[in-house]
């Protein structure tokens, strides 16, 4: 990207918590923690102190199927920005002092998402959706495991997943590949492969209707899902479609129907989070107690629609210009560039250009987007869950007919 003068530069884990077993539920999030607090060669502060002297932004993240460390710096800086991420991933201390402080840290972190409904019925949704299976467990872990973490774990945790085959590193902005690989190199070429047999499989799909009494919430917390495709899947670009004319943005069906024309919300969005062998389309809104069926009526409504009534065709214009470009424009920043980059390379070991994302957006038809709808939107798939001072609410498979 020679027009801007930053470079970002991820070096990604392709195992997250998903991959953990049920005793160590957190610990890919509490070992992205610690490698902040200190090297062998570094400490917290000094960290700190050399990514602010180069004006760079360091961050971390762990999702259900990957690590990250990420850091974005002027192209100048780029040799001092790769010794210091790549200290932290390569010689972490995992001080015992630190990681009983870390404790506190990420039990408060616990806390907090539990206090923010939002999140709350969103976890709760996908803890019954994907029940008894590790894509369902929280990412933080809980109470219980997070207090069991201590550095022998970490470490054996650590040498089993930070390994050349299971490490990405992508780098996006005002960047020379042969420089930057050697740069790399020099960093990771000692590394010794261990063998990788912790991806478990598929998990099965419980579509279930949870109602969950919170009586301090003044809003009803709604999430409905039905399993959807894998990452991966020939069929993807139909569900993002599909995904955007039903509840991706201001005009959206969803948006247009329940709050503007109904005003039953404030918020409502629909949204997909595939992985590398499942999926699910989830439908998020909060309402009043005495709209909460209204709301499920009205949604289910949408979905009747989608799979019997072809969608016009100013419709589809809109909902593929919109996809294209929300997806051009992240493509301008360069940590979205080396995100997509590490992306294509761990579920599809390819690049594809914008050109080829573009067509395979174009060539979605809508009765490819019926026949999706009627695929996905299948009442005995339906799962609920609401949260909220419910008073007695009662939803039952009936109330989910499609």
């Amino acid at each position: 990207m020679s027009h801007i003068r930053s470079i970002s530069i991820g070096i990604w884990m392709k195992s997250g918590s998903r991959d953990e077993v049920a005793e160590l539920n957190g610990i890919s999030h509490f070992v992205e923690h610690m490698v902040f607090k200190g090297t062998t060669s570094r400490s917290a502060q000094d960290i700190a102190r050399q990514v602010d002297s180069i004006g760079g932004n360091m961050d971390a993240f762990t999702g259900k199927e990957t690590i990250c460390f990420n850091i974005k710096v002027l192209d100048e800086h780029l040799p001092v920005a790769i010794d210091i991420l790549s200290d932290l991933v390569l010689n972490p201390v995992f001080a015992p002092k630190d990681i009983i402080r870390e404790k506190g840290v990420i039990l408060e972190e616990i806390k907090m998402d539990e206090d923010n409904p939002d999140y709350l019925v969103h976890e709760i949704f996908t803890q019954n959706f994907w029940k008894d299976h590790p894509l369902g467990k929280p990412i933080l872990g809980t109470k219980d495991t997070v207090g069991s973490f201590e550095q022998e774990k970490l470490f054996a945790f650590y040498r089993q997943r930070f390994a050349p085959n299971n490490i990405i590193i992508s780098a996006a902005g005002n960047l020379n590949h042969s420089r930057f690989v050697d740069l790399i190199k020099g960093r990771f070429l000692a590394l010794n492969s261990v063998p990788n047999g912790y991806h478990q499989p598929a998990p099965a799909v419980t579509p279930r209707i949870i109602t969950r009494n919170k009586k301090s919430l003044e809003q009803v917390q709604l999430c409905l899902g039905v399993p959807s495709h894998p990452i991966s899947h020939e069929k993807r670009y139909v569900s993002y479609v599909l995904n955007t004319v039903l509840g991706g943005g201001m005009s959206s069906r969803l948006f247009q129907k329940i709050r503007e024309e109904q005003g039953l919300v404030y918020s409502i969005y629909s949204d997909l989070n595939p992985y590398r062998d499942t999926g699910c389309l989830t439908i998020y809104a909060g309402t009043s107690l005495e709209s909460t069926r209204s709301v499920v009526d009205s949604i289910l409504t949408e979905f009747r629609e989608l799979k019997n009534t072809p969608i016009p065709a100013d419709e589809l214009r809109r909902a593929k210009d919109q996809l294209k470009g929300s997806l051009m424009l992240s493509l301008e920043s360069s940590t979205s560039r080396m995100s997509n980059l590490a992306r294509q390379q761990m579920y599809f070991e390819r690049f594809f250009s914008m050109d080829e994302t573009i067509n395979q957006i174009e060539s979605v038809s809508a009765e490819e987007l019926s026949e999706m709808a009627n695929h996905l939107f299948q009442s005995d798939k339906i799962a609920i869950t609401v949260l909220g001072n419910l008073d007695g609410l009662k939803l039952s498979r009936e109330h989910v007919m499609c």
